[in-house]
């Protein structure tokens, strides 16, 4: 049986071109795809391992994510799971008390809801179902990004996942490992998620903990630098897909 797995950390941030410079020329990420989306232009890098990290920029004069950068500033947007069944999590996820918005069935390829953050400790996550019903190149994934101009990029990090407080340990176990699948396991610090997916909840200051060839471990810290390093380093329940086209985000800020 298929389980649900950890698929990328998304982030929401006035300028997509300010990206490539800490993605790529600190964290030695790769592009990977993108594009215009409605109300917001996004766009992924891949790093060591297959983690991937993406940046939401606003479109428009108003939308969602101008009123998210608005009240709370550049940082963490959401979460996403890629699971077996959209229907069958969302039904599991309701009788556990989360609210579900923002569900959609209609795209054949891409089946999308969001846990709301008010009941998903804070952060919202988005569960997809992929259903390919025929297969795409590479090529046609990137065909309408032009991928932004960044420096050269070191050997890539690992992203291992996403620390966040929870106030309740019982919420949590509930959320990311009854509903998600991931596999508890103590840590000197936190209780670390594990699965296919690295989800962390721990105590502290959210970080991002990436590893580069044999070099130690690298952490990456909000005072190191302004801009989009704070923003993806920045305040609890913050951290760092989507394929083809897709429905908008819905507006839980």
């Amino acid at each position: 049986m298929r389980r649900s797995r950890f698929d990328h950390i998304a982030l929401a941030v006035p300028r997509l071109a300010d990206a490539p410079a800490f993605l790529v020329g600190e964290l030695g990420g790769a592009p990977a795809h993108g594009g215009p989306s409605g109300a917001y232009t996004f766009a992924q890098w891949r790093f060591k391992d297959g983690g991937r990290l993406e940046v939401l920029e606003p479109r428009g004069a108003d939308g969602f994510l101008h009123r998210f950068l608005a009240q709370r500033g550049p940082g963490i947007h959401h979460v996403t799971f890629i699971v077996p069944s959209l229907r069958g999590v969302c039904e599991h996820a309701e009788a556990a008390g989360h609210a579900i918005v923002g569900y959609d069935d209609l795209n054949p390829d891409w089946r999308e809801a969001f846990l709301h953050p008010k009941r998903a400790l804070g952060i919202v996550v988005q569960l997809v179902e992929i259903v390919e019903t025929r297969p795409r190149s590479d090529g046609e994934h990137r065909s309408r990004w032009v991928v932004p101009p960044g420096p050269p990029n070191p050997p890539p990090v690992t992203v291992l996942g996403l620390r966040m407080r929870a106030r309740s340990r019982e919420r949590a176990e509930a959320q990311w490992v009854r509903l998600l699948g991931a596999e508890a396991s103590e840590g000197a610090s936190a209780h670390r998620r594990r699965g296919r997916s690295d989800a962390r909840r721990g105590t502290g200051r959210d970080r991002a903990r990436e590893r580069a060839g044999n070099r130690a471990p690298r952490r990456a810290t909000s005072r190191a630098r302004r801009g989009l390093h704070g923003s993806l380093t920045g305040s609890a329940s913050r951290a760092f897909t989507r394929r083809p086209r897709r429905p908008n985000r819905p507006d839980t800020g």
